[in-house]
């Protein structure tokens, strides 16, 4: 069974900085593409970031609003996926999820999430 899980999450003042990984217990490069999502209370699920070459810096995409301040990245060594978050913002406060999909099957899996909070 593929397992994610997210961790890094935190409160953290505006402008600050967070790093989420995404820890996956098989390697990264057996998913076809690795994302990050957010959900904000009252609001749905939206793509912050994805690249479609899990492990390297190629196919990456970004939510406009994070463009310049988001950025994700992978460390097959480690088999982690990672979203790093500079100058936060309040409207950046949501639960964070990674997702990966399978190479070998198709079947998308899902973390059970992390909190982040960017408030004074």
């Amino acid at each position: 069974q593929v397992q994610l899980v997210e961790s890094g999450g935190g409160l953290v003042q505006p402008g600050g900085s967070l790093r989420l990984s995404c820890a996956a217990s098989q390697s990264i490069f057996s998913f076809s593409s690795m994302a990050w999502y957010r959900q904000a209370p009252g609001k749905e699920r939206e793509l912050v970031a994805r690249t479609g070459k899990p492990g390297t810096t190629d196919y990456t995409d970004y939510l406009d609003s994070v463009k310049g301040r988001f950025t994700i990245s992978g460390d097959n060594v480690k088999k982690t996926m990672y979203l790093q978050m500079n100058r936060l913002k309040p409207e950046d406060t949501a639960t964070y999820f990674c997702n990966g999909r399978s190479s070998s099957t198709g079947i998308t899996y899902w973390g059970q999430g992390t909190q982040v909070t960017v408030s004074s």
